[in-house]
């Protein structure tokens, strides 16, 4: 099992290590955390796999269990699916010093720690993620939120969990598609600072080895700016375009699949405008294409432009990009959202259609 220390405030654990599911419980009370109760929320596709043996880890660790079971998919990341969790807990009788445990992938963890943040003002929260994207990306850092009709992530706020459980064996038991989106945040770290990462990723890694060099990257960015002010930008690379094309398809794509192109958006128009060295959008379309994650869309850029204005990173009249510079470092670019159209036209027949 390895640790490792998010250092926020507060601050917490992230433990990775196979067989991890079934000591949640005990994990749990080794923090420190007290609480009573401990109410478990799931999706209708995780709780069938996880949900008892989670609940059954923390019956032995002396908590008081219940559920909360809600329909899966990012089209469910509503208010409307938040209301009714924060419902649930009421109706269990839960209290501020009692303990919310989030059990599954992005969607489940970001409502989750709403619902805790929201709940009494404010009550304990865990992340036990179960898909690769959450275990590297969603489940550390502290945001939480839900989309709106105009937008992705729209609502939310940033609260931090007390420990995140990482429990590879999950893996296996998802789909494809699951997975490989999975990739597409571990790509994006790569692209961000770390070109070792990316010469990894042509060979076979170990799951756990994986997930733990993404979580240290994720970590010492967020230490450094936990409410994204700044440097924590960085991290959402490939995440402006993405999340356009995401709601631009309904929400009917993975989120992996969005910053997939979104990477290579940000990428091909880095290069069209000499900010980044050429080769980088090659590479980065070879490494997603080896996990069959999508590097092409039939928006047209203007529409993908138009859709990106709503983006939480558009501060007025300016919108910050995040751009690759070279192979393994990018950079935060400000941009007047007026030229935005303008800037990302040359991927036009490159990455969108025509």
């Amino acid at each position: 099992m390895e640790r490792i220390s998010i250092n926020t405030q507060p601050a917490y654990e992230v433990v990775i290590g196979r067989g991890l599911l079934n000591r949640a419980g005990e994990l749990t009370a080794e923090t420190g955390i007290h609480a009573g109760a401990a109410m478990v929320f799931a999706d209708d596709h995780v709780a069938p796999i996880y949900l008892d043996r989670v609940r059954e880890s923390f019956d032995k660790a002396g908590f008081r269990t219940a559920a909360h079971i809600f329909p899966a998919g990012e089209t469910n990341k509503t208010l409307g699916t938040v209301e009714e969790m924060l419902l649930a807990a009421d109706r269990e009788n839960m209290t501020r010093s009692d303990l919310f445990v989030a059990l599954g992938g992005g969607v489940t963890g970001d409502m989750t720690g709403l619902a805790a943040g929201l709940y009494l003002r404010g009550c304990s929260c865990i992340q036990i993620p179960t898909t690769l994207l959450a275990m590297v990306d969603a489940s550390v850092g502290g945001k939480t939120a839900v989309n709106l009709r105009s937008g992705k992530n729209l609502c939310g706020l940033f609260y931090q969990p007390g420990l995140v459980i990482c429990d590879p064996d999950t893996l296996q038991t998802l789909p494809p598609p699951v997975l490989a989106e999975g990739m597409a945040e571990v790509v994006k770290h790569g692209a961000i600072c770390d070109a070792e990462l990316l010469d990894g990723l042509r060979q076979e890694m170990d799951e756990a080895e994986m997930i733990a060099r993404n979580v240290r990257i994720k970590s010492e960015v967020v230490a450094q700016d936990e409410r994204e002010t700044g440097r924590r930008q960085i991290l959402n690379l490939g995440h402006t375009f993405g999340h356009a094309v995401e709601k631009l398809s309904g929400f009917r794509i993975y989120h992996g699949e969005g910053v997939s192109i979104g990477l290579c958006i940000a990428a091909c128009a880095a290069e069209a405008h000499g900010l980044c060295e050429k080769g980088v959008l090659a590479e980065l379309r070879d490494l997603l294409g080896r996990f069959r994650l999508p590097v092409t869309t039939r928006l047209r850029a203007s529409e993908i432009a138009a859709a990106a204005l709503n983006d939480k990173k558009r501060r007025g009249h300016s919108i910050t990009l995040v751009l690759p510079v070279k192979r393994g470092r990018s950079v935060l670019y400000p941009l007047p959202v007026s030229e935005l159209a303008g800037f990302i036209a040359c991927c036009d027949g490159r990455v969108t259609a025509l």
